[in-house]
């Protein structure tokens, strides 16, 4: 269902039902300040397959979690003060960092190098859910595999029937993270996108 929200100072209690349907092991919709994106709790490996078979791709596909701010960062990645000072530069921001995962991390989303991607998104959606919810939850683009993503959260309620909620807040960015590769020692920009490159 579509659940209209503010961008700024999202309500609460809009808050609370995502998080009550991300603890409920459903999938949702929600912006972020990038592209909109899917999203479930990364503790649940039915709600994490559901995600898999919503996007119709293939579990090596790499998947992203969502943090409410780099506090708790060194929970789920390896992070040297090299790299936390590139992270504390650019986020809050529209990055995905690979990063050598910890063992915080359920095994169904290391890649085969042990990595995970961590975004920190400069939207206030995204950081009152994991916020509220206290820990990341695991997300996608919300597009289909391959595809633009959507940036009208009507068509992505039509387009993914399974999904308990869309939180609309107006139409989104049709631009992807900049995801970077940070898991070597060094700094490899994996794809170009919102974020600056420039920057890094």
């Amino acid at each position: 269902m579509l659940l209209e929200i503010r961008a700024e100072h999202p309500e609460p209690r809009k808050i609370a039902r995502a998080v009550q349907a991300i603890e409920a092991g459903e999938v949702i919709a929600f912006p972020t300040d990038a592209a909109y994106a899917l999203g479930c709790d990364f503790l649940n490996k039915k709600a994490v397959d559901r995600l898999y078979q919503l996007k119709q791709m293939n579990k090596g596909q790499p998947l992203s979690l969502i943090c409410p701010d780099l506090s708790d960062l060194a929970r789920y990645a390896h992070v040297d003060n090299q790299v936390y000072r590139i992270l504390r530069r650019l986020l809050p921001g529209p990055y995905s960092f690979i990063l050598e995962a910890t063992r915080e991390v359920p095994k169904m989303f290391h890649s085969e190098r042990r990595t995970i991607g961590i975004r920190v998104p400069d939207h206030e959606v995204p950081q009152a859910i994991t916020r509220l919810l206290g820990r990341p939850i695991i997300v996608t683009t919300a597009n289909v595999h391959g595809q633009d993503p959507f940036m009208d959260p009507r068509e992505i309620s039509s387009n993914f029937s399974d999904l308990s909620l869309v939180l609309d807040a107006g139409w989104g960015s049709g631009e992807l993270t900049t995801v970077v590769d940070m898991s070597g020692g060094g700094i490899v920009v994996v794809r170009e996108g919102k974020g600056p490159i420039d920057a890094l």
